[in-house]
């Protein structure tokens, strides 16, 4: 069992920057299609950043330009930075990963963007 802990949530204003980290119970090279996904309140999840099965990375529109994520293959973590966040950004970030054609998640980390 894959276990996958996220961590770096929390109340950030308008417009800050917010580092977001995963660590994973295996070495991460194991697993694969590694990325970051979040929920706002009332709202489905959806793909924030993540690395393909190719190992390249894929960034949603909401994310490019302003978000970047990378592994640190030494400490087995997935990191997320997010820059000029804005209030409709408060959700709850994923980290997800493959590995045997199992998908696991984390249970999330929270961010609230607000004043």
């Amino acid at each position: 069992q894959v276990q996958l802990v996220e961590s770096g949530g929390v109340l950030v204003q308008p417009g800050g920057s917010l580092r977001l980290s995963c660590v994973t119970s295996e070495r991460i090279f194991t697993l694969t299609g590694m990325g970051w996904y979040r929920q706002a309140p009332g709202k489905q999840r959806e793909l924030v950043a993540r690395f393909t099965n190719l190992g390249r990375l894929n960034y949603a529109d909401l994310a490019k330009g302003r978000f970047t994520i990378s592994r640190d293959d030494a400490k087995d973590a997935l990191n997320l930075e997010m820059n000029s966040l804005q209030p409709g950004e408060t959700a709850v970030d994923y980290c997800r990963g493959l590995k045997g054609g199992t998908e696991y998640w984390g249970k999330g980390t929270l961010v609230i963007v607000s004043q």
